[in-house]
């Protein structure tokens, strides 16, 4: 059984620049050169104890209660390469960031991105965690590229895995997380870009019966701006299995059709 160990607090990508150091890195993000050091398995067999390269990719974690995580941009970078890594889009990753140029984006600047930090058990696989949250193999190897420590055959207790959350090119909920327990009151969060800034949602077991029925909430900003939207999942009837998904959605003006269906998988 897959033990749920999703990191609650903030964490940061971070590519390692010429002249850096694990003790400068930890300073500038308020945490320890130990912490770093666990979260990306930087010592034996991967490498010597603390040993870094430039280029290399670390997962910083933090004490600061928020588990979206956020990329440090790093010279040469470009947004499209950016949210290619995260399996998102452009327009969705300016959005949520509040970037009205995507083509101009600094060194050393923050990103909110759609991705989570898990920290790997004894026992689990690469497959049965892509499994578990509603992701692939592939997604997982692009969000942890370059990282020190990752192996598609071989991965270490206490290593922290990035871990890509679904989204649509308008849609990016952030929470409930992917793979976690839900009970009737969830709340669920996000960031949309939809038509009158209506966003709908509902809950589904994996028989396909309906556990909390289709409600909609407002944004904050409607279409084109990305606003933050905040509702709950009221359960109308008790889940018939031990998981579901959350749907978080807009409707077509023109035939009430579902659009920029996000699916979040979670359990009862």
């Amino acid at each position: 059984m897959l033990i749920l160990a999703i990191i609650e607090q903030k964490g940061y990508i971070y590519t390692i620049k010429q002249g850096d150091t694990l003790y400068a890195i930890a300073r500038r993000f308020g945490t320890t050169v130990e912490a770093i050091e666990q979260a990306n398995h930087l010592f034996p067999p991967v490498t010597d104890r603390g040993l870094i390269f430039p280029e290399d990719v670390l997962v910083v974690p933090t004490s600061t209660p928020s588990p979206i995580m956020s990329y440090v941009v790093y010279p040469g970078d470009g947004l499209r390469g950016i949210a290619a890594s995260f399996q998102t889009s452009v327009d969705l990753l300016a959005g949520i960031n509040n970037i009205d140029n995507p083509n101009l984006i600094y060194i050393d600047q923050l990103l909110l991105v759609p991705a989570f930090s898990y920290e790997i058990q004894s026992g689990d696989t690469l497959y049965r965690i892509a499994s578990r949250f509603g992701t692939t193999l592939e997604a997982i190897e692009k969000a942890n590229s370059d990282r020190p420590g990752f192996q598609r055959d071989v991965i270490w207790p206490g290593y922290h895995m990035v871990i890509p959350i679904p989204t649509s090119t308008n849609i990016f909920a952030t929470t409930p997380l992917p793979g976690t327990r839900i009970k009737s009151g969830q709340q669920v969060e996000g960031y949309a870009r939809v038509f009158e800034a209506s966003v709908q949602h509902q809950v589904r077991d994996n028989n396909n019966v309906v556990v909390s029925r289709e409600r909609f909430t407002t944004a904050s900003e409607g279409a084109p701006a990305y606003g933050f939207f905040s509702s709950t999942l009221p359960f109308d009837r008790q889940p018939t299995s031990s998981s579901g998904e959350v749907w978080v959605y807009s409707r077509s003006a023109k035939d009430n059709s579902i659009q920029d269906l996000v699916r979040i998988p979670v359990t009862f």
